[in-house]
């Protein structure tokens, strides 16, 4: 199995896929982190690291959404295939292999780096500004700490460092530059004629003794998967927060002790000014900047309507400068310390003196005050609710035991523990052993579910954690063992498969024979208007087509050349004709020296990963990829 992903994960797809997983956080969207229901299944192992199945199926759909939503087309199959599950999941064993890399290196993201990327994710905006009060709703729904969040969001930025330091150590000598330009932008006038499979299908007669014949050499491939019908019931802290009383002693008790951090929890908006200068530039570097930074001021002092215009002007701060300096809103602590402590010590519209950090000198313009400042009557409803949520976790934590021993003690039926949390006993349709995402997506509850007790002795499954703070508990109340489906249910796909591959024999068949005779000047052949083409302007024809015409000899024109596009058809190529543009535009010459340093900074990468995992201890769970396939 491990051979098959090395070897799959040299194809240009997988090589795709690959950067897919390994894109910033920001571009792959914010379920990537934010999903955290699942279960431990293992799918990969490396270096003793677990690949589990939630953080798989979040991959799965992001590289999935991601490439839907380039606008191409693409076949919603291919999402189902092998390949593309294998790709995913050698693009996971990478990125942790990466990581694992990253950990040794001396590669860091600073505070103030974090800062600016959170800030700048569009997950978290609105009207095109941070807002705190999203980002703080978006962590909480989804059981994540501010910490964990920005762990995560550390990891991938470290994982953009190593590919920037590689495109950083690329040089490409001119000479090479020119050579390669040169057979890149060289054009073809192609034309193509298409026999498509599924115009030859209608054509196709299968004989109901082959399909008998198929279904009975093939029994294999129509298995009905062994199934079950369950009752279940859920305990969770959803079912206690009702039942919690909190006092106004206890609310104003919890206020007092917490004060400081419902104070901070105030936000700013605010406008600044930055004239760079690192902390380790020299003094007559920083003086010079600081005069810089006090003339502006001075400016702005004279006339305050200015300061949006000065900061697009002047502002070395590339983000914020091109909104007139505008930084969003923000709460204590996410600036650094002395820009934080002016900008919180400041009132609205005031314009600050001359704030020094790290990264310069700033001039700061508070805009904007967000909250009330945490006063008790403003912040009583939250305390209510977290002390609420606090007791019901701690009662839900002594009735948990209290449910696991009763689904134990009478595990023949659901009925009394049913009555004793008064729970609805809920019940399932017929489901697989594969279909755990219909299920509460935990494949612990699954296993429990087909396991020996619950099938044969119809016993009560023990109390699962599907999610946190959620009990289940379930119990098999019908059962199908594995059985081959009818001939008769089968049937119409078995036709439908059968004359597929008779009419891609027949296609591949007439397009080779019309490629022969293409000698013989009175055949008529229905050719696509003839357009000219280079490998980045592909007009409407599919890479297939493109990678075809430009492997054609030229030496005599026009060339011809066909070949089999896959379950598509038949494709007859002619190429007419070969141009090299006399392209002395210095800004296109620019552009393909980027994009050729960013391939060549591809294969360094490449080849940088191939290191690894020579090196690298990796298992992959074979037998779930095996079933998965079958269903």
């Amino acid at each position: 199995m491990l051979e098959k992903f090395r070897s799959y994960a040299q194809t240009k797809a997988a090589q795709i896929i690959l950067a897919l997983i390994l894109v910033p956080f920001a571009l792959f969207g914010i379920d990537s982190y934010l999903n955290q229901a699942g279960n431990n299944l293992s799918i990969a192992k490396v270096n003793g690291y677990k690949i589990a199945l939630p953080e798989y199926n979040r991959a799965i759909e992001n590289v999935r959404n991601r490439i839907m939503s380039e606008g191409k087309k693409v076949d919603p199959a291919m999402f189902d295939s092998f390949e593309f599950k294998e790709s995913v999941i050698d693009g996971l064993i990478t990125k942790q292999l990466l990581n694992n890399d990253i950990k040794k290196s001396k590669f860091k993201i600073t505070d103030q780096q974090l800062s600016q990327y959170i800030i700048g994710m569009p997950e978290f905006q609105k009207d095109g500004k941070f807002s705190q009060e999203i980002y703080d709703k978006v962590l909480q729904n989804n059981q994540l700490t501010p910490k964990k969040f920005e762990e995560s969001i550390r990891n991938d930025l470290l994982i953009q460092q190593v590919r920037d330091g590689l495109q950083k150590l690329t040089f490409i000598p001119p000479s090479n530059l020119e050579e390669t330009l040169k057979a890149t932008s060289q054009q073809r006038e192609i034309s193509i004629a298409e026999f498509k499979t599924k115009e030859y299908m209608a054509k196709a007669n299968i004989a109901e003794k082959d399909m008998q014949a198929f279904y009975d050499q093939n029994k294999s491939k129509f298995l009905a998967p062994e199934q079950v019908k369950a009752e279940f019931v859920v305990f969770s802290l959803a079912n206690i927060l009702p039942t919690i009383n909190v006092t106004e002693d206890e609310i104003k008790s919890f206020y007092k002790t917490n004060a400081d951090k419902y104070q901070n929890q105030q936000q700013r908006e605010a406008s600044h000014i930055l004239i760079a200068a690192s902390k380790n530039a020299p003094p007559a570097e920083k003086a010079k900047a600081k005069a810089k930074a006090e003339d502006i001021l001075n400016q702005i002092r004279k006339s305050p309507k200015q300061f949006e215009e000065l900061a697009t002007k002047y502002s070395q701060d590339p983000e914020s400068a091109k909104k007139g300096g505008d930084l969003g809103a923000f709460g204590r602590g996410m600036m650094v310390k002395p820009f934080d402590d002016a900008v919180f010590s400041m009132k609205v519209n005031e314009i600050s003196n001359i704030v020094e950090s790290d990264f310069g000198y700033h001039i700061i313009k508070l805009t904007k005050i967000i909250g009330e400042g945490g006063g008790f009557d403003s912040m009583r409803p939250q305390i209510k609710a977290e002390l609420i949520y606090q007791k019901g976790q701690e009662k839900f934590a002594a009735l948990a035991e209290e449910f696991s021993n009763k689904v134990y003690e009478q595990s023949s039926s659901l009925d009394a523990v049913s009555k004793k949390f008064n729970l609805p006993i809920q019940k399932t349709d017929w489901i697989s052993r594969n279909d755990s995402d219909k299920f509460f997506k935990n494949e612990t509850l699954m296993s429990a579910l087909y396991s020996k007790e619950s099938i044969k002795d119809r016993r009560n499954t023990e109390a699962i954690e599907v999610t946190p703070n959620n009990l289940i508990s379930a119990r098999v109340v019908d059962y199908k063992a594995q059985t081959t489906k009818p001939f008769a249910d089968v049937k119409k796909n078995i036709e439908d498969y059968l004359k597929f591959e008779s009419a891609k024999k027949t296609v591949a068949k007439e397009g080779e024979t019309v490629l022969k005779s293409l000698a013989d000047t009175s055949r008529k052949i229905d050719w696509q208007p003839s357009v000219l083409v280079d490998r980045k302007n592909t007009k409407d024809f599919s890479d297939a087509v493109i990678n075809h015409a430009y492997k054609m000899p030229t030496d005599k024109l026009p060339s011809y050349s066909g070949f089999m596009d896959g379950n598509n058809g038949y494709i007859i190529v002619k190429v007419n004709k070969v141009a090299f543009p006399n392209d002395s535009n210095e800004e296109n010459k620019k552009a393909f020296a980027s994009d050729y340093t960013e391939a060549l900074s591809a294969e360094y990468l490449s080849a940088y990963l191939k290191g690894l995992k020579a090196k690298a201890s990796v298992s992959v769970n074979q037998k779930f990829f095996e079933t998965s396939q079958k269903n």
